[in-house]
């Protein structure tokens, strides 16, 4: 029984959600996960709540909202986490970045 840590898309076209999911690793994208431990919005938003003078200044963010715990629990268990899910544990900082396969080695 292989467990993944991976992305479920939501949203209408054009404008996606995903929520960061436990799954078995033959389950459909979008059926019932085992446990959803985060989000990713890729859309990125404008800072709220700022003077106008911050507002312009201020760049847009890209939103990801983990549960650490819950990850470090599936990850002691044995969970596999996707490649773009890797990504995203690395910006948050829980993984060092993979190395990228297509640079080159001297």
């Amino acid at each position: 029984m292989v467990v993944r840590i991976r992305l479920s898309r939501f949203g209408p076209r054009h404008s996606p959600f995903y929520n960061i999911v436990v799954a078995q690793a033959r389950s459909a994208r979008d059926s019932k996960p085992l446990e959803v431990v985060g989000t990713y919005n890729p859309i990125p938003q404008k800072p709220t709540n700022l003077s106008e003078e911050e507002a312009r200044v201020a760049k847009p963010f890209k939103e990801i909202s983990i549960d650490r715990s819950r990850i470090k629990y599936w990850l002691g268990v044995g969970a596999q986490p996707t490649d773009g899910v890797w990504r995203l544990l690395s910006m948050v900082g829980l993984f060092e970045p993979k190395p990228n396969k297509y640079a080159e080695k001297n």
